[in-house]
């Protein structure tokens, strides 16, 4: 079938990006589902800095490539051997689609899955080679199993999790990466317990996750800590108890909490700021780190502190999460209100204004942008 996607085809960091428009939507070539396969129509994709990685070459995929990996939709059609989903289905996508044999995921790390890696890396899916063609017939690489910035996608089945009808597109689409991947960094990888102590630095959409993560796990002190105001702002309304410029987090924090967080949890992916959360840590406690810099990016952390200290810092993938058994939970907790994932919404725009959406992801204005492929 013909589909519109949005394709980049080289990297750039000319901004602004509406001038340069990095992304440009094309009508390819999408082949029918194979076997363990979802036809699904796109009906909204959340704009994530994982995306911007990508177009700034922070993180290389192969090209050209159809970006997006936070998405939700309807499925329209399924592949020879599928029987638990049919079409008209509401699914999420997820962008690790656990094969559950590996290693990885036979040990209960279905984020870790070895073939979803290799297959993310080639630009392929689970189950096959790329099934995007240009009007050249030009291969077109696959964003880790979902290319979300189009009116339709082919994903393995295990990319897509059924959620109820009634949860807006909008809305479901934040649960396949920013809620997934923060609040699973609370929740799975931390491990938050009621009356604890923790600090999230980096307030885009996955850092508000968190924040929403840690409130939801009980913890008593939560601070959230970003150098644009009105994102520490958003975060007391959705559950910090304290919010910080980053200039003084570290002192006030360990002012309050006398000594240091029980738990960090870092979110932005620029190692100063890993280097911080791990400072604001209290003896024996624990930092997250959640973001995606550049490979060629090191950080610098105190060798006693692991032994002497008895401090820890851990990587949370994905947040560490089973995404069939962690999105109906989130669910649950966003019907319950006791997570309010509708506020990370800042805007709603047409696929035609990705580049646009890129831009204010850059700047900084932005915590999660939806586009809607089909209207």
């Amino acid at each position: 079938m013909k589909t519109v996607a949005a394709v980049l085809r080289a990297v750039t960091d000319q901004r602004p990006y509406a001038a340069s428009a990095p992304m440009k939507l094309e009508e390819v070539e999408l082949g029918a589902p194979r076997a363990g396969e979802l036809l699904v129509r796109i009906e909204a994709a959340g704009v994530c800095h994982s995306d911007l990685s990508v177009v700034d070459g922070s993180r290389v995929r192969p090209l050209p490539m159809a970006l997006g990996h936070e998405a939700a939709g309807v499925v329209e059609q399924v592949g020879p051997g599928v029987r638990d989903v049919k079409p008209g289905d509401h699914v999420v996508l997820t962008f690790v689609p656990s094969c559950g044999i590996c290693p990885e995921c036979s040990s209960g790390r279905p984020a870790l899955c070895t073939p979803a890696a290799a297959a993310n890396g080639a630009g392929t899916l689970l189950h096959g080679p790329s099934l995007l063609r240009d009007a050249a017939g030009q291969v077109i690489h696959h964003h880790v199993g979902v290319s979300g910035f189009a009116r339709h996608a082919v994903v393995a089945r295990e990319s897509a999790v059924v959620v109820p009808a009634d949860v807006p597109h909008p809305i479901a689409a934040l649960f396949g990466c920013a809620v997934l991947t923060g609040t699973g960094a609370a929740l799975n990888t931390a491990a938050v317990r009621p009356g604890q102590s923790v600090a999230v630095f980096g307030l885009g959409g996955v850092g508000q996750a968190a924040v929403m993560g840690a409130a939801a796990g009980g913890a008593a002190f939560v601070a959230a800590v970003d150098p644009v105001a009105s994102k520490r702002k958003l975060a007391l309304e959705v559950g910090a108890t304290h919010a910080f410029a980053p200039e003084e987090a570290e002192a006030a924090i360990k002012d309050l909490t006398r000594g240091g967080a029980e738990v960090t949890i870092e979110a932005a992916g620029v190692p100063a700021v890993m280097e911080a959360a791990f400072r604001a840590l209290r003896r024996g406690g624990m930092a997250v780190s959640v973001g995606l810099p550049h490979p060629s990016r090191t950080v610098t952390l105190p060798a006693l502190a692991f032994a002497g200290l008895g401090q820890s810092l851990v990587g949370s993938y994905m947040g560490s999460a089973s995404p069939q058994r962690d999105i109906p939970r989130y669910l649950a907790l966003w019907k319950a209100g006791k997570m309010p994932v509708d506020r990370l919404q800042t805007a709603t725009l047409p696929l035609e204004r990705i580049n646009d959406a890129f831009d204010a992801l850059a700047a900084g204005q932005a915590v999660r942008q939806i586009l809607l492929p089909n209207g």
